[in-house]
């Protein structure tokens, strides 16, 4: 009978047990002369063929039943795996079909078998002298711990057989089996047992000391399967993290790799340094960016589809001291709601922002920094706006989302196309609504204004701390304070909040200094609760699930346009406002922390007291 590729991949230099059962033959087994080792192994690899296909089939069923998987996907994931020659159930994790977390959790309840968590991984390699890295690696098995009549492994596959049987025979030991998700013990292998077996020194120049000017090597190397694989990996544990943006960080003895989750940055673990050029270069030729030009900077995008969703990944890079710096902003267009509720408008902004939407023409601007969630919040507001009566163009530098019934222009400013020159032509199509992803400059302002004063709405963004220096800035551009009162309804300025798990929050009593900053939001007998953040499963212990916004609108009135033909300063702006009933982005910060949407911990770090 053939010897399995598994077991082979098993047997390394330090491994004599197992040379010893696969060299020397077992004296004690004795045939029987009715009935052959033949035969007996024949039917035995029948009877676990039998039960394995069994056992997928039930996953798959389950899978199904609970809307995982359609079978159109079953049916396209089969015939690749049969063409391949590989096992379906990866297939389909592979293809991005259904989520490494979901494939795991399916296994566990058909095969009623525990999940493994990382928390449980060991801090040292379990029998390094054993298994070698490559078969441990090619299964997808991490060794858990050992006692004296069994060893416990994760096993991203408990379906493969082979391996199980390898390993029982490597320990001479019962195998007790966890299911795993498999980046996490590749994740996992790497820290333990790269360091346990020594690559040659071929495979490091390979990767770190190529050749500066041999383009094609570096097409190759970014075309090997581990390198694909890991730049997979890495996409696939940003979409199960949420997060919004991936950076690709080189540094002299390190590559980082840090995924920004609910605005938060948080560093993960990267592929080994030797592997920066491979890495930066998958993702260039995945986003058709020039990989020959290392010098500038580009931008491309890469459409992809991860655990059946179709997903846009914006791809910047630029160039540093050890390389090209490179960012992914992923936009998951299915998941994305332009709903003023779920964006968290509500209260007093929520109606003025509703006012100034009903004015027949004019502009509305939206300020605060870059990732503070205004492109969005222009989606959304476009999305009430958008009727049949009405044509809408944009103008946009990239075009984030494709809204339907809308005529949305990108930016191509290599060629000409900027801002001002669409604004030009656009004016000659007849819209209703006009959006201008930023006003950059003095002429793209320009153009806006003479738009708002020729019937239009106008919607805009502008890079400002608060609402009020939006005035200012535009002055300080060029415009003319006399056009600037004549056009501009309000001016919304927002920053993004973490929202609290709603299932693990927990409220505490403020103490008596912070419940003064609360005022008259607060005028109950009871003593004053907020909540703080404390981390389940739910949130992944962070404490915190997605964001929400927090906001204040300057509507332009008689007292702030005087104030604008006197050239007031942006604080002066502000203070009319806040006498006119402006709530501030401090002030709905509290009032969302009373709450129990946020914490006030969160309120401070993106918004001044007043």
């Amino acid at each position: 009978m053939d010897t399995n590729p598994a077991q082979d991949a098993l047997l390394s230099e330090d491994a004599p047990v197992i040379r010893g059962l696969r060299d020397e033959p077992d004296e004690t087994i004795q045939e029987s002369p009715e009935r052959s080792m033949e035969d007996i192994d024949t039917s035995n690899e029948r009877s676990a063929g039998d039960d394995l296909r069994s056992a997928e089939a039930r996953v798959l069923a389950h899978l199904q039943d609970r809307s995982k998987i359609t079978a159109g996907d079953l049916g396209r994931a089969r015939r690749l795996a049969d063409d391949a020659g590989d096992p379906l159930v990866p297939m389909l994790v592979r293809l991005g079909l259904i989520s490494e977390r979901d494939m795991a959790r399916a296994i566990s309840e058909i095969l009623d078998i525990p999940l493994a968590e990382p928390s449980g991984f060991p801090s040292e390699p379990v029998r390094e002298d054993l298994f070698s890295l490559r078969f441990l690696k090619d299964a997808r098995i991490l060794p858990l711990s050992e006692d004296d009549d069994a060893i416990r492994i994760a096993i991203a596959n408990p379906l493969d057989n082979y391996a199980l049987a390898a390993i029982g025979m490597a320990a001479g030991k019962t195998v007790s089996p966890l299911v795993g998700l498999p980046t996490e013990i590749e994740s996992a292998i790497e820290q333990l047992y790269e360091k346990v077996e020594e690559e040659p020194a071929e495979a490091e120049s390979e990767f770190g000391d190529f050749d500066e000017e041999d383009i094609e090597h570096l097409k190759d190397l970014a075309s090997e399967a581990p390198v694909i694989r890991m730049v997979n990996q890495l996409i696939q544990k940003a979409v199960e993290s949420r997060a919004s943006d991936i950076h690709v960080e080189p540094f002299a003895d390190v590559l980082k790799v840090r995924y920004r989750v609910d605005g938060i940055l948080n560093e993960v673990d990267a592929p080994p340094v030797r592997s920066t050029a491979a890495v930066i270069s998958r993702v260039k030729i995945m986003a058709k960016l020039n990989i020959a030009e290392r010098r500038l900077p580009q931008d491309g995008r890469i459409p992809i589809r991860i655990q059946g969703k179709d997903l846009d990944l914006r791809v910047s890079t630029v160039p540093t001291m050890f390389g090209e710096s490179v960012v992914m902003r992923l936009l998951d267009k299915e998941s994305i709601r332009f709903d003023l509720d779920a964006l968290g408008f509500d209260g007093p902004p929520r109606q003025s922002l509703a006012e100034i939407l009903e004015r027949p023409y004019g502009i509305l601007l939206v300020t605060g920094p870059t990732g503070s969630g205004k492109s969005t919040t222009l989606y959304t507001a476009l999305s009430r706006l958008n009727t049949e009566a009405r044509k809408i163009i944009t103008v946009e530098d990239p075009v984030e989302y494709q809204l339907p019934g809308i005529n949305q222009i990108q930016v191509k400013s290599a060629i000409g196309m900027t801002f001002a020159g669409a604004l030009r032509a656009i004016m000659r199509q007849d819209p209703d609504i006009i959006m201008v992803g930023e006003m950059r400059d003095l002429e793209t302002a320009r153009i806006a204004v003479q738009s708002a004063l020729t019937g239009h709405i106008v919607l805009s963004t502008l890079h400002t701390n608060d609402a009020a220096s939006g005035v200012t800035r535009l002055l300080d551009m060029g415009v003319e304070d006399y056009l600037l009162t004549s056009t501009i309804n309000g001016i919304l300025a927002q920053r993004l909040v973490r929202r609290l798990c709603p299932h693990c929050r927990a409220p505490y009593p403020a103490v008596r200094e912070l419940a003064e900053r609360f005022g008259h939001m607060h005028t109950d007998s009871e003593p004053l609760e907020l909540f703080r953040a404390v981390g389940c499963d739910a949130c992944n212990g962070t404490g915190y699930h997605g964001r929400l916004v927090i906001t204040e609108v300057l509507t332009m009135s008689d007292r702030i346009r005087k104030a604008v033909l006197a050239h007031a300063t942006a604080t002066e702006i502000r203070q009319i406002a806040m006498t006119e009933g402006m709530v501030t982005m401090y002030q709905d910060g509290l009032r969302k922390s009373l709450d129990g949407r946020t914490t006030i911990e969160e309120v401070l770090r993106v918004a001044e007291g007043n």
